[in-house]
């Protein structure tokens, strides 16, 4: 019976798996026009189990020589010779473990190189022992290289994408010039920008050969149709009863097609969440309750890709900040891949491109960020995380929250601690410090995001889910009655939306005249809480 996977390269034969047909068609139509480019995109993203598809998918009318540079052993990067010695090995095990067809001239050269143990070798000489194979293979070669990144950060990668430049020029300039079809290289680095100091006196400084490389823009995040797919397949297998379209556009809102994300909550919703007490089994795993709750799992779960990323804000205190703005001060940041920090979050996959503005890249990601912010020593050390914490069960009743008393004794709570602060501490702060009040309350048992389309300086909208029920709150900057009626109506049009009828409003009122505390308001069927401070 299959899987879904979520470790290594998935096969179709074992795995639940999206249909990539499509995508390796476009990258084909690449290959067949001989172009050489980079598939970089972010951690877990799907790049070996494309190239391995593809290998086998090109497998009849071309010659793939499929490579892994982190079979390379990272001493081997320290110079030319010993890199090209375990070039030429990666060569000689393509063919003996890959069944890549080297002719046995070619095969004992390499073979020899690899075996070398005395005088330099040049990386010129090893490609020309591939010019001569390709001149006389019997179908195009193809090299695709994979974890790249392994190599990206030394001098002989240069050296290496330097030859595959000049090869590629080269088969331009002459007709008769015979090299590989095409060469992909797959990693999260992109290599067309690759920063290298040169030499010791000089700045870092752009300088990659790689700039022959054409534009890889083949999708390869999931939509909610690739998804569906794959649940329906699932399907067919366990006769669940799920609604597949629900579950498949809810499993999408969360991750955004993120190849890891979708199948990790898949591979909690299929073994991890089913034959628990709160999910019996599989039909009462994959519902709307099931999927919130995979959701939580996998935010509150540690694995090397949520360790990456947390690694990456403390090695880039500009791209920190950056996350930091989005989220907690709602700035709207153009999409300008020239800034450092924004090409790195979009090269790690953090952030993406909507609509020429910066958004975080799915509710999983953004969660993570919250939580690694909110839950730093300083701020676990604030008064108010610690009021939170040592009130918390007044706020839980027979396994539901009491929002209206969140509200209630937030307001009290925050006007103590912060009464005295200026309104451009509050409009910078404000939203941060309910979350730092939320979190000790709902951690562990509930989870929450932020509805992106409406965090900006003046209003955001929080999602809390806590054991399948959800809470939406509004919080804002008060600024003025025609605008709170405005903020009233679009929050009654979330409550539609989610099927609610009672909706909660936190705002921050600067206005000397003003009433604190918790009001109720009916409008039609609906009810909305409006705490005020």
């Amino acid at each position: 019976m299959k899987k879904f996977n979520t470790t290594g390269v998935c096969v179709p034969e074992l795995h639940y798996m999206v249909d990539i047909t499509e995508r390796l068609k476009k990258i084909r139509q690449m290959i067949e026009e001989g172009k050489y480019f980079t598939i970089n995109r972010a951690r877990q993203y799907g790049k070996t189990t494309t190239l391995t598809a593809l290998e086998k998918y090109l497998s009849e009318d071309y010659t793939v020589v499929s490579l892994d540079f982190q079979g390379i052993d990272s001493s081997s990067f320290s110079g030319v010779t010993d890199f090209c010695r375990a070039l030429a090995r990666l060569f000689v095990d393509a063919n003996e473990f890959r069944g890549v067809k080297i002719p046995k001239e070619f095969l004992e050269e390499f073979r020899g190189m690899s075996c070398s143990a005395s005088g330099n070798i040049s990386m010129d000489e090893v490609f020309r022992i591939t010019m001569r194979w390709c001149r006389e293979a019997e179908k195009p070669v193809v090299l695709l290289v994979d974890e790249v990144d392994s190599a990206s950060g030394n001098q002989v990668f240069l050296d290496f994408l330097a030859q595959l430049r000049f090869l590629y020029i080269s088969r331009a300039k002459y007709p008769n010039f015979k090299t590989f079809q095409s060469v992909v290289l797959a990693g999260v680095t992109d290599i067309r920008n690759l920063k290298r100091k040169l030499r010791p006196e000089e700045a870092g400084k752009f300088n990659s050969p790689w700039n022959i490389a054409a534009d890889f823009d083949v999708e390869m995040s999931f939509s909610a149709e690739d998804i569906e797919g794959m649940l329906r397949e699932y399907e067919n297998d366990h006769h669940t009863g799920m609604d597949i379209r629900e579950i498949a556009g809810m499993i999408f809102e969360y991750t955004e097609g993120y190849p890891f994300l979708v199948s990790r909550m898949c591979e909690y919703l299929d073994v991890k969440l089913s034959g628990t007490q709160r999910f019996p089994g599989k039909r009462e795993a994959w519902t709307k309750e099931g999927v919130s709750e995979a959701a939580r799992c996998v935010e509150s779960e540690s694995n090397t890709l949520f360790e990456s990323m947390i690694g990456k804000l403390y090695d880039y205190p500009e791209l920190e900040s950056m996350i930091r703005r989005i989220l907690f001060l709602g700035e709207d940041l153009p999409c300008n891949v020239l800034e450092s920090a924004v090409g790195q979050g979009i090269m790690y996959g953090f952030v993406r491109n909507k609509n020429g503005k910066l958004v975080i890249s799915n509710r999983i990601f953004e969660t993570i960020f919250y939580d690694v912010f909110l839950t730093q020593k300083e701020m676990r050390n604030s008064e108010i995380w610690d009021a939170s914490g040592r009130e918390k069960q007044q706020f839980v009743h027979e396994g539901r929250l009491n929002m209206e008393r969140i509200l209630e004794r937030y307001a009290e709570i925050y006007h103590d601690i912060y009464g005295d602060r200026d309104s451009a501490f509050t409009e910078a702060e404000g939203r941060k410090y309910f979350l730092l009040f939320l979190k000790p309350i709902i951690n562990g048992t509930g989870n929450y995001y932020i509805e992106a389309e409406t965090r900006n300086r003046e209003r955001t909208d929080v999602i809390v889910d806590y054991l399948g029920k959800q809470y939406v709150i509004e919080l804002k900057i008060w600024r003025g009655r025609a605008y709170n009626e405005r903020g009233e109506q679009q929050l009654l049009d979330y409550l539609k939306y989610y099927h609610l009828t009672k909706g909660y409003m936190l705002s921050y009122n600067f206005n000397r005249n003003k009433k604190t505390g918790v009001r109720h308001i009916r409008l039609g069927d609906k009810e909305l809480v409006e705490a005020v401070v």
